[in-house]
């Protein structure tokens, strides 16, 4: 089975072609992607307009890259995916009316990918791991601790209840002057730095359920940064050291609970699995490993660049959808918000947070 994928959520265009062997295992025959970074960087994050232009203006040459190095034509391809949402609404269209207009001339099943799943089902093509298994799904945009049970069978155990890890990254970066993408630039500054230097706090630490609050340590990093009267290079190092201490004590915190939490609804899982471009940090990944081990299961991460956005994993997600016989039809929509879990309601008091989709 061989199936395109088209990923155009964000600020990467994007397309692959994955093949999938009766047996369930997957291979990535290309995987083109073309990175917004220069085009929004001036403006110290993603404009929703000029990433919609981007990619009207890219998408077309990247799929016929992706078909070229794949050595297909279009007719044998058993389907097509587009990532239909979550996103920017713009870039989403871009995507998923591709995909139709292919998917119509070839007379080819067509697949809507919710973006979350793709991210969620991305360990099954590169470690081939079985159900059920803990995601600890964490981007610019969204951080989850996720039960993955089945293909489209997913049950949140936490959430953010404001920012999520990425974008509080990407916020302290833009406040202590670092460019943009500020994640890096962050971890990149942390390095060298004294993470006890500001006790920054640990939100959420303690609490019984499993989720997530970035807001209130960001604004500490404010307060601490103002205070200062002209930041030299070692006070920027010196506080981003100490945010991402207490980010990695936080998410260590969290995860253990969610783990906690698995257990309880469904037995050992399988493995703690990262996903999401927060997971090529390689301070959290390290982080993460303690928090696997102290649960007595195995961590698996997907290679970084299948953590970031990327047409394979739109490609498996749909081929595993197709497996199943689950396809969409020309009435698939957009969305701008797609709930992983459907099911999902925000914990008690953060009905109109962040935590309420």
């Amino acid at each position: 089975m061989l199936v395109l994928g088209i990923e155009t959520t964000c600020d990467e265009t994007a397309a692959a072609v994955i093949e999938r062997a009766p047996d369930g295992s997957g291979k990535i025959l290309s995987n083109i992607v073309r990175s917004q970074v220069e085009e929004h960087a001036r403006f110290g994050g993603v404009v929703p307009e000029i990433a919609a232009r981007a990619h009207v203006d890219l998408l077309d040459g990247i799929i016929d890259r992706a078909m070229s190095e794949a050595g297909v034509g279009f007719a044998q391809l058993g389907g097509v995916a587009a990532a239909a949402g979550p996103g920017l609404i713009g870039g989403v269209i871009v995507g998923l009316t591709t995909a139709k207009a292919i998917a119509m001339v070839h007379d080819t099943p067509l697949i809507a990918v919710n973006h979350l799943e793709a991210h969620a089902l991305t360990p099954r093509l590169t470690d081939g791991i079985e159900f059920p298994y803990c995601l600890f799904l964490a981007s610019g945009g969204h951080t989850q601790i996720v039960a993955v049970t089945g293909v489209g069978q997913y049950v949140r155990l936490g959430t953010t209840v404001d920012d999520a890890i990425g974008e509080a990254f990407d916020k302290v970066a833009k406040m202590l002057g670092l460019p943009y993408p500020g994640g890096p630039q962050v971890e990149r500054a942390a390095a060298s730095g004294d993470a006890m230097r500001f006790a920054f706090p640990r939100p959420m630490q303690g609490r019984h359920d499993a989720n997530f609050s970035l807001s209130g340590l960001k604004t500490a990093v404010r307060n601490e940064a103002s205070r200062i009267a002209e930041l030299t290079p070692q006070d920027i190092s010196d506080l981003c050291a100490s945010f991402q201490a207490a980010v990695l004590d936080s998410t260590a915190d969290r995860l253990s609970v969610g783990l906690r939490l698995f257990r309880e609804q469904f037995g050992a899982p399988r493995a703690l699995v990262a996903a999401g471009g927060v997971a090529a940090n390689q301070a959290i990944r390290g982080a993460l490993l303690d928090v696997a081990q102290q649960a007595g299961t195995q961590l698996i991460m997907p290679p970084p660049a299948l953590c970031t956005d990327n047409g394979a994993m739109i490609a498996w997600a749909g081929a595993e959808r197709l497996a199943l016989g689950m396809t969409d039809t020309m009435e698939a929509q957009p969305r701008a918000r797609w709930l992983l879990d459907a099911n999902a309601t925000a914990p008690a008091g953060y009905g109109n947070t962040r935590a309420g989709f």
